[in-house]
């Protein structure tokens, strides 16, 4: 890699996300500040000038005067990153490639950049960048799930976001399941870390906004951990939203704490109404009968619910897109998040239905969980399961659902129904 001298060299920090990608979340509404490429920044040594594009807010320069790229992608962006990547080393300019489609498959990601990241980098990052300050390098730096006990902030002066979705940390990484189809377990080898208490509530406290979103794979993994962040939430008068698994709900005394320090939504992963989906996924820990209790309990402590749905189990059927709009409106959810089932690269679910020889393409950027189905349904058609998936979006974002959901919901933020709304009309645009 060329010397850049006596000068700051410059590095560009992107976080890639693909025209298509990008249309097919227009739908989501809220899209919330991402903080990995910022947080690594914080780990970049002095003699660096540092930028950050996120694309899902502003275009890339491959014209740029740079000395280093580093980008971090997704599996529906690869084939876009790739793209990025090899524009940049045309022109002679390094590039680094990480996150976690890299991580699932880098012997795909080593041929498109000089260095490649596999797992988390908090150390090889680091490593990488003073090796490089000394003309030197390897092609692929692979570690073992670090300690967050140091991890620091993000740099904020690299977020893009200026509203109410740019307050965005992580206090834990990882969780303690490891469920087939998710990219989790494989990323980080099913190994659930957390920062220091003091340390998360002390960036949590510095966000000058009311709300902050936690970044966090499972906030519930450790439960008693999750209850002392909780009170060291609490002083500081902020709201926050975070995912869980569903097991938490049925701890009291945890929804009592978030709700005290600040939590107005949890996002519940459901993924299915159905127990035997669940189980054949290897997340029979969720007990499909206390749905209903465990919803109950969070909206009786004030928070409301996004409930995380996938479609696509080898035991759904056509009849399953109706009894989960049917539940849902039930319970009074006041927001869900559908996805169509994906097997991504490296999962234990992809390797299955490779070995059945139910993939239909392996072009990364049809993985994408909304727009597309990639793999052979067992009690439908590709056809028929994209059309249940976007019935029941519709469906739920529908003026008369959204009102009879509204009306049996307990917890009324002021920004549900607006939210709602507003989802209605993204579907109808899209």
């Amino acid at each position: 890699m060329r010397e850049a001298g006596r000068r700051a060299r410059r590095l560009l920090l992107i976080t890639a996300s693909s025209p298509d990608i990008q249309r097919v979340r227009r739908s989501r509404v809220l899209n919330f500040q991402q903080v990995t490429m910022p947080y690594l920044a914080a780990l970049v040594p002095p003699g660096w000038d540092v930028r950050h594009v996120d694309e899902a807010v502003q275009p890339v320069d491959l014209d740029a005067p740079v000395d280093l790229v580093a980008i971090t992608f997704h599996t529906p962006s690869a084939p876009h990153a790739y793209e990025l990547a090899d524009a940049f080393r045309a022109r002679g300019v390094p590039v680094a490639l990480g996150g976690p489609h890299v991580t699932l498959l880098p012997d795909e990601a080593q041929s498109h950049a000089d260095a490649i990241f596999v797992g988390e980098a908090e150390e090889t990052w680091p490593h990488f960048l003073g090796e490089l300050a000394e003309g030197r390098h390897g092609g692929r730096y692979d570690s073992e799930p670090p300690s967050l006990a140091d991890a620091p902030a993000a740099r904020r002066d690299l977020f893009h976001r200026r509203d109410h979705t740019a307050g965005a940390m992580f206090a834990t990484r990882g969780c303690a399941h490891a469920c087939d189809f998710c990219t989790l377990a494989v990323m980080y080898r099913s190994c659930f870390r957390s920062r220091p208490v003091e340390a998360a509530a002390r960036e949590y406290a510095s966000f000058r906004g009311k709300v902050v979103i936690l970044w966090d794979d499972n906030i519930g993994s450790d439960i008693e951990y999750a209850k002392s962040l909780f009170r060291a939430l609490a002083p500081h008068g902020k709201w926050w939203s975070a995912q869980s698994s569903v097991e938490a709900a049925e701890d009291d005394e945890f929804l009592e704490l978030a709700a005290r320090s600040g939590c107005k939504q949890l996002f519940l992963g459901l993924e299915s109404v159905s127990q035997a989906s669940v189980n054949e996924v290897s997340k029979a820990f969720n007990r499909v009968d206390r749905y209903a209790r465990a919803i109950e309990r969070v909206h009786a402590h004030g928070i409301a619910v996004q409930a995380g749905i996938v479609f696509g189990f080898d035991h759904d059927t056509e009849a399953t897109f109706g009894e989960t709009a049917d539940f849902l409106e039930g319970t009074g959810v006041q927001n869900a998040t559908f996805n169509i089932l994906t097997p991504f690269p490296g999962t234990p679910l992809f390797d299955r239905l490779a070995a059945e020889g139910r993939i239909l393409t392996r072009d990364w950027s049809a993985y994408n969980g909304r727009a597309d189905v990639v793999f052979q349904p067992k009690r439908m058609s590709p056809e028929a399961l994209l059309a249940g998936y976007r019935y029941a979006n519709r469906r739920f974002y529908s003026a008369g659902c959204i009102a009879t959901r509204l009306a049996r919901s307990p917890v009324q933020l002021p920004w549900t129904l607006p939210l709602n709304l507003a989802y209605s009309l993204a579907l109808r645009r899209g």
